[in-house]
């Protein structure tokens, strides 16, 4: 299987992840023209500190099983922004006011929008 679609159907998981756990406003991008750092981004909107945190873990937890390890973890649920790197898949998980002040989504507008879950 390609890197692509491996990285994508990864992705795609982690959106499903993020869903069952009760993440909002849920959208798979996919960056590889706009961005040298991820071919495929997510971003998350959690409730609460405690309720990002919970997302991170259950993510890394599941990608850990799957045998994919985390590159790098930045950011708490008290900063209000989780970033997973895992090698050209970046999950972001914002509070609903670090994600409307970063407005990652203006930042990547040209990037093709691959899934959106509410």
């Amino acid at each position: 299987m390609g890197k692509s679609i491996l990285l994508e159907k990864n992705a795609r998981k982690i959106a499903d992840i993020a869903s069952e756990n009760l993440g909002e406003e849920i959208i798979l991008l996919d960056t590889r023209k706009i961005s040298v750092f991820s071919d495929y981004s997510i971003l998350v909107t959690g409730q609460t500190d405690r309720h990002l945190e919970n997302l991170a873990q259950k993510i890394m937890r599941a990608m850990k099983k799957d045998g994919k390890k985390i590159h790098h973890k930045e950011g708490t649920g008290k900063t209000g922004w989780i970033l997973l790197d895992y090698f050209g898949l970046s999950v972001h998980i914002l509070s609903k006011r670090s994600r409307e002040n970063y407005d990652l989504e203006d930042l990547w507008s040209n990037a093709k929008e691959i899934v959106r879950l509410q």
